[in-house]
């Protein structure tokens, strides 16, 4: 019996051949690599452009019942984006739900690795081990030479990306310092002068969860150098990595 990343036995007797999935980043992924089990995705799930299966709304309000109707073999969840609650009252209706655990680069290689060998009992994908190659080249910038960086997703009140975050590694392997790194939050609230003073290089203004546009987030900063970049590439850990290394890199240029 597979177990998934919270350590949670999960009854699969045999492959799955329905699945619902409530993680754009794993949407995206399964997509791409065994796109006939496919049958659920959340509003939120935007990738493939073209996906056209059934909707079960949020990840931190899915309709239960709709999951329910669409018979799944199984859920696929994520610890940060759904909610404990809603994984415990799949299982009490008597679906077997894989919960994932990504707070880094590596885990969520690993991570997705063990979903399709162990879970989904199919192929490892081409693109996978592709991105492992892309991520294993070293980081371009000593510890202390980087830009420091601050990562805000979402302002009034403004949020940014703290400690022991998937997005916090993949700028350091790139390396760059998040300037709220060693916060005890994984994503602190903050106020705008914390992140808008003269010892931070860029801020990243990324377009999920909070939309930052060219007329919502640059105008608030007056020493801070202000960037927008696509969400996708800073917190999606699919298909997305192949190219994210090459476009953030160029968007940490100072």
């Amino acid at each position: 019996m597979p177990i998934d990343d919270l350590g949670t036995f999960v009854a699969l007797s045999r492959a799955p051949r329905r699945v619902v999935s409530l993680v754009p980043s794993l949407t995206e992924a399964i997509a791409a690599s065994a796109p006939d089990v496919l049958v659920g995705a959340t509003d939120w799930c935007s990738h493939p452009a073209d996906l056209d299966v059934p909707r079960v709304r949020g990840t931190k309000n899915p309709d239960l019942a709709a999951i329910a109707r669409l018979r799944p073999d199984l859920v696929v969840a994520n610890r940060e984006e759904n909610r404990e609650l809603d994984v415990r009252r799949l299982r009490q209706a008597g679906l077997p739900v894989w919960v994932t655990v990504i707070e880094s680069l590596a885990q969520a290689l690993d991570s997705m690795d063990r979903l399709f060998a162990e879970a989904l009992a199919a192929p490892r994908p081409k693109w996978l081990a592709q991105a492992r190659q892309a991520w294993s080249s070293p980081v371009l910038c000593g510890d202390d030479e980087g830009p420091v960086v601050v990562v805000p997703i979402w302002r009034d009140p403004w949020m940014v990306v703290g400690s022991r975050t998937f997005t916090g590694d993949v700028l350091t392997r790139l390396g760059a310092r998040n300037a709220f790194g060693l916060a005890a939050d994984r994503y602190p609230h903050v106020d705008l002068a914390e992140i808008d003073r003269p010892d931070i290089d860029l801020a990243l203004l990324p377009d999920e969860p909070y939309r930052f546009t060219p007329s919502d987030g640059p105008e608030a900063f007056q020493h801070v150098q202000p960037r927008l970049v696509s969400g996708r590439l800073l917190t999606w850990y699919g298909p997305s990595l192949l190219g994210a290394r090459e476009h953030l890199l160029k968007a940490l240029t100072v």
